[in-house]
């Protein structure tokens, strides 16, 4: 309350009424070491809840995490270490950053799957619990967590995944903002989440009427479920707490008003006074009491201790199996990694780019055991999985299609790419493994709240985004992602890589790879693009600079420059051989990620696009909109601002400019908008 009213705004409500099952969580239940944040036997917690952020914090302050007093009175504030909703990498003890309603029991589920593959990986044989690689995964969740659909999403995948290692406490406070939840929601949730498969339990601090003051914090009963969900192991626990937001404020518990503003003075006074405090005091936190919350960093320590010692037994039994946990701890690559993955030969037919990276992650599977995933029901479409590797299933639900166990590799989300998304931010920040997810790129509308949160948290996930432009053909309209790709670039820290054929798509992936400090979204081909010559252009290397010069104008020096991505980058080289033989020297240039390009120093981007060479063409089959800063006033852009149809690739792209022709024409009316071409039509 103090906090909230200090600040101005915030949400008081959910925090005062979670602070007994928040405790218990902290100080009875979860294996922690406020002295060791990062500590990899560490059971995790998120809260999914995340405006309830001081939920969170206040067990920060009391576990001693290292948030003082004086940082609570500075939630919300510029600097602080208590902002509106919790951020990953800001506050210590924060395991990921929460706040968009639904991610974090998505995140949760993710954390959950990466602790069994982990053990998979690194410790498989060990007896049930008994490997230093065993924890549980706790988290808090509100109405809103459960209205979001990603929350049924994330939860139906914990369900056939049988998590046994997640439990997720639910607040049934029948509260939001817009008050009484009934007014737009009347499902049985706990029903709802038997059906998932879940081990579902039921908490009520509301016996009887609250009205008359019947309302108990049992928080002995709420041990016990959690306890008992425990016991159960091969599915995951959902417990449904119901409970009083608010409480015990006397006049605004129970309503709306206490979700997300101050209680206000008088009331917060109120407050004070029936829990038998001084109404006058404000962050009022009693030595002895502090001292009390605090000895559960001593049980931490100590728990720590033990784990370390089985931890340093198990090292020294595997010598390889910690070599490769430090190295992907370190999220660092082996060795000469790269050496493994396949040189595509020349070749006019080509191969489709989604196929080239099929064929990628089947060389890597072997050289970086860390890695895996898989898509959102479209394996053979998105080519996403690993040769003759085990699906990860419980083996009673793997198919004969796909053959796995609990412990596999390959990924299976279902058609739920927003759930995939969520899931893969929680696989990344629990460590131990690396993960891709894939689906058609017009898809990645469905996730991208949660690739947002990723480059958020400039975590490096790994998206593998198929079919990426009108080329996909037949499926028409609803499939081809014109605007799709501007989009994604207009998310900070997300990198966006178009590759122009099979060897870009390997430099591609190295480049996702070494990056360990963002995502990155590989956006691939349905169709056959030609494999470029490298004898005869400039090597695929130059694709981890973003842009790079593919073939160079005669002399060097170009009047027009033509900027191709993916499967139009063939185009440009035609445009070039015939503009060439008009005289007119021309640079063709692949630009397969701006964000790569933008990272290089000014010497190099005025190399690759001199600003002296004002008349360029870009060419790409979407939209203009992300392109305007390299064309500049005289520049023409290939594009389509309009939706595609249903027709063979060939035709759509012939009846939609993406030709030679085109780009001739387009680059004769930039050569007219510099003055180098007068007195004739461009043909434009």
């Amino acid at each position: 309350m103090d906090a909230v009213e200090k600040s101005g705004n915030g949400h008081p409500g959910t925090a005062m009424s979670l602070a007994p099952a928040a405790y218990l969580l902290f100080n009875r239940v979860m294996r922690h070491d406020p002295t060791d944040p990062h500590w990899a036997g560490r059971d995790r917690f998120v809260l999914s809840c995340g405006h309830s952020s001081l939920t969170l914090y206040i067990q920060l302050y009391l576990s001693g995490y290292g948030l003082s007093l004086d940082d609570l009175q500075h939630l919300r504030q510029w600097d602080s270490l208590t902002p509106g909703h919790p951020e990953y990498g800001h506050t210590p003890g924060v395991e990921i950053t929460t706040g968009p309603l639904g991610q974090g029991i998505g995140n949760a589920v993710g954390m959950a799957m990466a602790a069994r593959r982990e053990r998979g990986l690194f410790d498989p044989d060990a007896d049930p619990g008994n490997s230093v690689f065993d924890h549980q995964v706790y988290a808090l969740c509100s109405d809103g967590d459960i209205e979001e659909g990603v929350s049924h999403e994330s939860s139906a995948i914990a369900g056939v995944q049988k998590l046994g290692n997640l439990t997720v406490i639910y607040d049934d406070n029948e509260i939001s903002i817009e008050d009484d939840t009934r007014i737009a929601k009347n499902e049985d949730v706990g029903a709802r989440y038997a059906a998932y498969g879940w081990d579902v339990r039921h908490v009520d601090w509301r016996k009887g009427d609250p009205a008359k003051g019947d309302y108990h914090e049992d928080v002995e009963a709420l041990y016990k479920a959690i306890q008992a969900g425990h016991k159960v192991t091969d599915r995951p626990t959902f417990i449904v707490l119901k409970t009083i937001i608010g409480w015990p404020a006397p006049n605004k518990q129970n309503t709306g008003k206490i979700h997300g503003s101050a209680l206000g003075a008088d009331e917060v006074a109120a407050t004070k006074k029936v829990l038998g405090w001084d109404p006058n005091e404000s962050f009022a936190v009693a030595e002895d009491v502090l001292a009390h919350a605090r000895e559960v960093s001593e049980r931490g320590r100590a728990a720590h201790a033990e784990w370390q010692k089985a931890f340093d037994a198990w090292a020294k039994a595997n010598a390889e199996g910690k070599k490769l946990f430090d190295r992907v701890e370190a999220r660092k690559l082996p060795d000469n990694w790269f050496d493994a993955v396949p040189v595509f030969p020349a070749d006019d037919k080509g191969i489709a780019t989604r196929a080239a990276s099929g064929k990628v992650l089947d060389a890597l599977a072997p050289v970086l055991p860390e890695l895996w995933g898989g898509s959102a029901d479209l394996a053979e479409s998105n080519n996403t999985t690993m040769k003759g590797e085990p699906s990860f299933i419980p083996s009673e639900y793997a198919t004969k299609a796909f053959p796995g166990n609990e412990y596999g590799r390959t990924l299976h989300f279902g058609i739920r790419e927003h759930g995939m998304g969520s899931i893969l931010n929680g696989i990344t920040v629990h460590g131990g493994t690396r993960p891709y997810g894939a689906t058609f790129l017009v898809f990645s509308d469905y996730m991208r709240g949660a690739v947002r949160l990723s480059a958020l948290m400039k975590l490096p996930v790994i998206y593998v985004w198929t079919h990426d432009s009108i080329g996909l053909g037949e499926d028409g309209p609803t499939h081809q992602p014109i605007e799709t790709i501007s989009a994604l670039r207009a998310i900070v820290g997300l990198d966006v890589v178009r590759p122009a054929d099979a060897n870009e798509t390997a430099w591609a992936w190295r480049g996702a790879l070494e990056h360990t400090d963002r995502p990155t979204a590989l956006a691939l081909s349905r169709q056959n693009l030609p494999t470029i010559d490298r004898d005869k252009y400039a090597s695929a290397e130059g694709t981890l600079k973003g842009g790079y010069i593919l073939s160079d104008a005669s002399g060097g020096q170009p009047s027009v420059i033509l900027i191709g991505t993916g499967s139009e980058v063939q185009h440009c080289l035609a445009a070039q051989e015939r503009l060439e033989a008009q005289g007119t020297p021309t640079r063709v240039v692949s630009m397969p990620c701006q964000e790569w390009f933008y990272e290089q120093d000014k010497a190099y981007q005025e190399e690759v696009l001199p600003r002296g060479v004002k008349a360029r063409v870009t060419v790409e089959a979407g939209i203009r909109m992300s392109w305007d800063r390299i064309l500049g006033d005289a520049g023409e852009p290939v594009s389509i601002e309009h939706y595609g149809a249903s027709a063979p690739a060939k035709i759509l792209f012939e009846q939609f400019g993406f030709t030679a022709d085109n780009v001739v024409a387009k680059a004769n009316a930039a050569l007219a908008k510099v003055g180098a071409i007068t007195g004739h039509k461009t043909g434009n």
